[in-house]
């Protein structure tokens, strides 16, 4: 069993800023971690790569310092590791980054399954398993909560929609995004950290992965950020007590704005 996860390296977003000017995270100087959503799908790699045999590597595409992130998921326990790195690659929306993503996954070549975090806390999208599955013209299954079962040909998993959730059997290859309610992520390990530090990881450029400059980072997007702004944050406010008749015809007088009789 051959598994690739996709992982994300993203701004702590306890102190996260936002460049209104721009439409972009401020990233300098403030601390970055691995997607947290992200370590639940390296865990279920994990799971059934020691259940079935095989090889978990790890993929991520991001400036130079995105390696930081690969050696962690090396110390929790991934046997190889690429950085997608290129200056052609920055601005890219999550179209260009997940067709950057889909090239990788066919340079490294007989992959039985994709995994990715239900989304990043950067941009929570969403958009980038599924994304991946579509440049690949492989089927997806998202939002698992639970996989039931995995062979070498179909994985059976159950994922969680509004209100419920429902039992999809796919073949192989497939892209599967992961909820955190799938399992708890290990801890790296001393073996695993030692290994972290020792292993060389290879970093491939829009050339590497034969791209074209209409394919990848700014030219590559097709969409743009027209504008962002920080919520403005509201610190006073109003405690009310009383039975429910009353309450409600306060609340009512609030959001109307009028007052109720």
């Amino acid at each position: 069993m051959r598994i690739v996860v996709a992982v994300k390296q993203v701004p702590d977003t306890a102190e996260v800023r936002i460049d209104e000017e721009r439409g972009t995270l401020i990233r300098e100087g403030i601390p970055s971690i691995l997607n947290p959503f992200d370590a639940y799908a390296l865990e279920e790699a994990f799971k059934w790569r020691d259940e079935l045999g095989g090889t978990v590597i790890v993929v991520s595409m991001g400036p130079p310092q995105a390696e930081a992130v690969l050696r962690e998921a090396v110390s929790m326990g991934a046997d190889e590791a690429v950085l997608l790195s290129d200056r052609a690659f920055a601005g890219a929306d999550t179209w260009a980054t997940s067709h950057t993503l889909a090239t990788a996954v066919e340079k490294i070549g007989d992959i039985d399954i994709v995994l990715t975090g239900k989304q990043a806390i950067d941009g929570d999208t969403a958009q980038t398993g599924p994304s991946i599955a579509a440049s690949l013209d492989w089927p997806q299954i998202t939002f698992v909560g639970k996989v039931r079962e995995l062979t070498g040909k179909h994985i059976i998993a159950e994922r969680y929609v509004e209100g419920g959730s429902e039992v999809i059997k796919s073949s192989l290859p497939v892209v599967v995004t992961v909820l955190k309610d799938a399992n708890i992520p290990r801890l790296p390990s001393l073996k695993g950290k030692m290994k972290a530090r020792k292993i060389e990881i290879p970093v491939w450029g829009k050339d590497d992965l034969e791209l074209s400059e209409g394919e990848v980072g700014l030219d590559g997007s097709p969409t743009r950020v027209v504008s962002i702004a920080t919520p403005e944050i509201f610190t006073d406010g109003q405690i009310h007590h009383g039975e429910p008749e009353e309450l409600a015809k306060l609340m009512a007088d609030s959001l109307l704005g009028t007052e109720v009789s």
